[in-house]
């Protein structure tokens, strides 16, 4: 290929970064709407697609809410589960604790779990004294 002036370079150049340029088709144009699992179209905003706020059921019949464990049934037919007297319940379950976690001191050092927090308790003091370095 013979290319004799500079000017004739600069046009070899153009056609060049012509033939590579990517196509502008208008096949992948943006869209108004995104269509959602339900069916139902929503608005795009700024960030993304505007979430609709589900709202649940509630039950609010002090009956129900005493003798069954609300939202307990997954299935679309079928009730939640009634709840049993208290003495059909096994005796550990009413020894769980429901409460805060004991203090370290009463904790047996002997066990996994004592080690565990004692473990936590380092990596929180280490973690603290990390944010107070100035470089």
């Amino acid at each position: 290929m013979n290319i004799p002036g500079k000017y004739s370079l600069l046009r070899y150049f153009k056609q060049i970064q012509v033939r590579w340029q990517v196509p502008s088709n208008s096949y992948a144009k943006k869209s108004d709407t995104v269509g959602s699992l339900v069916g139902k179209r929503k608005k795009v905003g700024k960030l993304g697609p505007v979430m609709e706020k589900k709202v649940l059921p509630v039950e609010k019949d002090p009956n129900i809410l005493v003798n069954f464990v609300c939202g307990s049934n997954l299935n679309k037919e079928g009730q939640d589960i009634q709840l049993k007297s208290d003495n059909e319940y096994p005796d550990w379950l009413w020894t769980l604790r429901t409460g805060k976690a004991p203090p370290l001191s009463e904790m047996d050092p002997n066990t996994l779990e004592y080690w565990k927090r004692v473990r936590k308790m380092g990596l929180r003091r280490n973690n603290l004294l990390a944010k107070l370095k100035k470089f």
